[in-house]
């Protein structure tokens, strides 16, 4: 089983999270924020990528440094998990209808972290989470994560959809990408031999 653990404690944040790589799809979420929590549980429903994630964060102050380092916590997660990458598809797409929203998610695993964004919210909030944070809450996993990702919303109306629909697009993606291709005789996929730099 391919897993990983982070634990991450700072003056802003005390944050714990487990993933296997190779699960179900079980989750365990508590970030205080509950949107998040329901948009890390469909990432995790949807990649079958097993995912315990708890957090006490400072939202007394605000839910910046709670969404933010979350993410950092669960890309480190996911790479520890993925070791020195042997044998995996890399590459991963999906394209997430949710009713009148269509979303675009593509991404490599490739050592290499950063973010096309091509969304946007027309609400300042989505239950009690501010949704200028969702956009950063991608950022961070792909920079602590080591991946290209792309993010599009091709068309869609209703805020909870869209933010829905590029979760499930990116879970989708990221179950693609961390599985386990028997062709490749457990070889990085790259020609360098490693991925990264």
């Amino acid at each position: 089983m391919r897993t990983g653990r982070t634990e991450r404690k700072t003056a802003e944040t005390d944050i714990l999270v487990e993933v296997n790589l190779d699960g179900t799809g079980t989750y365990d979420i508590s970030t205080g924020i509950g949107f998040l929590d329901h948009m890390v549980e469909q990432f995790s429903r949807h990649s079958l990528i097993d995912v315990t994630l708890k957090v006490k964060g400072d939202l007394h102050v605000d839910q910046h440094h709670t969404t933010e380092d979350s993410a950092i916590a669960l890309g480190q997660a996911i790479s520890n998990a993925l070791g020195d990458k042997a044998g995996i598809g890399r590459y991963g797409e999906a394209h997430s209808p949710m009713d009148e929203t269509m979303a675009r998610v593509v991404l490599d695993i490739s050592g290499r972290p950063y973010l096309v964004w091509k969304a946007r919210f027309t609400q300042e909030k989505l239950g009690e989470w501010d949704t200028e944070l969702i956009e950063h809450w991608f950022h961070s996993v792909s920079q602590s994560a080591g991946l290209t990702l792309h993010c599009q919303v091709l068309y869609g109306s209703n805020n909870h959809h869209i933010c829905e629909a590029l979760y499930k697009g990116f879970a989708r993606a990221m179950r693609q990408a961390v599985e386990l291709d028997a062709r490749k005789g457990g070889a990085v996929p790259s020609t360098k031999g490693q991925l990264g730099g």
